[in-house]
């Protein structure tokens, strides 16, 4: 009995603390996201992505990101980026394109996604990235905090990196609708309510001052919006008039009010469908 009753406690002992992740095959993919309970790096065999060349309308940001991102792939210094707002223009897109169009020339080049909740087990991933011979893209998609997160304190040993520093071989992309990572009401509310009102967010807004780079992104006009759709035609090969397109382009996103990158793939996926074209 006693010997059953050792092995449960020595169970459970290990369901607790599990054994250290194994070393990761990083040559199985050229993209992972990180899953906790237990810490693994799952490979990603296809990535959902569209080529660079269709990202309309967000060229500044584009060159800059990419030109960053292709020095940080050459092992010279390069900066966290934060790409920060209107959504659906193509945020995530863009982190996903440019590492696309870098792994030609640096097949070791990797992007890892880590979401936003698995911040708390930063360090480790850290730990498994820092030791490997690769250069990692660790992306993290739509970033934001609320006034009693503590999750943003993880984030500082990624911007930071502690007493060890940022791993050099790791840069930090993050995507959010907030310039400051935290919604301004929330700003607003701690700074009234605070003895220290200067004190009481410095810490939380600080946080987006620690990127190297603030790219931004804002809604599109009519011709963007039309001149993705024109392109997305274009590459995937669907035959439709040019005038016909763009009236129901147009009647598309009026019933969405709004304009975005995101309306407009949305409009050519049902364009291309009903011209009977795949999108694989």
């Amino acid at each position: 009995m006693d010997q059953i009753l050792l092995t449960r406690i020595a169970e459970a002992l290990e369901r607790m603390s599990p054994a250290p992740l194994a070393a990761p095959d990083f040559d199985a993919a050229a993209a992972f996201v990180w899953h906790v309970a237990p810490d693994r790096l799952e490979p990603v065999a296809q990535v959902n992505r569209i080529d660079l060349e269709l990202l309309v309308g967000i060229g500044r940001s584009r060159d800059t990101l990419l030109e960053n991102t292709r020095r940080f792939a050459r092992g010279e210094a390069a900066n966290n980026a934060l790409l920060w707002g209107a959504r659906g223009m193509g945020k995530s897109s863009l982190v996903k394109a440019i590492h696309g169009a870098l792994l030609g020339d640096h097949p070791d080049l990797k992007l890892v996604e880590l979401q936003r909740e698995d911040l708390p087990s930063v360090a480790r991933l850290l730990n498994h990235l820092r030791q490997a011979p690769h250069r990692f893209i660790l992306f993290c998609d739509d970033l934001s905090f609320s006034h009693d997160d503590q999750h943003y304190k993880s984030l500082k040993a990624v911007l930071d990196g502690g007493i060890e520093g940022r791993p050099e071989n790791v840069v930090f992309f993050a995507t959010s609708n907030r310039r400051h990572l935290m919604p301004r009401d929330m700003i607003e509310n701690e700074r009234s309510s605070a003895i220290n009102p200067s004190e009481a967010v410095e810490e939380k807004v600080s946080l987006s001052d620690r990127f190297g780079l603030w790219l931004g992104f804002h809604p599109c006009d009519q011709d963007e919006y039309l001149d993705m759709i024109s392109g997305y035609c274009k590459a995937y090969g669907v035959d439709v008039d040019a005038d016909v397109m763009r009236a129901e382009a147009i009647e598309w996103q009026a019933t969405r009010g709004a304009r975005s990158g995101r309306v407009a793939w949305q409009f050519f996926t049902d364009l291309a469908g009903r011209h009977g074209v795949s999108l694989a």
